[in-house]
């Protein structure tokens, strides 16, 4: 973009300073729609990154505040839930084998007991 210059300039000079054309002095030619263009991408993509920017420290944010929150003891840990599943199921397992261990026992001292009755029987035909 040609550079205005005051009104008592010399001719001479203001000649030498405004783009007369193109040459390997002077470089490519730009022009004003292209740089209107090459500003309205930039301020897009600005506006683009300022958003990415402002969704990445939500993130940061919340990813913090649940760490923070972990590392407090003031949070359960994040598999909670699963915990919980575990740990009824092996109560529920353990009632189970209970229940079976108290079974086995009661049939043991029944055999136990009948053993006794058929040792006495045999001692006692003898």
């Amino acid at each position: 973009m040609p550079r205005k210059l005051h009104h008592k300039t010399p001719h001479k000079t203001r000649a030498r300073l405004e783009p007369t054309g193109h040459g390997p002095a002077m470089g490519p030619s730009v022009s004003r729609a292209s740089l209107q263009a090459d500003l309205a991408h930039a301020q897009t993509r600005n506006a683009r990154l300022a958003a990415r920017i402002q969704q990445l420290e939500l993130r940061l944010s919340q990813v913090l505040g649940e760490q923070v929150w972990c590392d407090s003891g003031l949070g359960a840990p994040a598999d909670i839930d699963g915990l919980q599943r575990t740990i009824t199921g092996l109560e529920q397992k353990n009632v189970e084998l209970t229940a079976a261990l108290e079974d086995i026992r009661a049939e043991l001292a029944a055999a136990r007991e009948a053993n006794r009755d058929l040792t006495r029987a045999l001692n006692q035909r003898s």
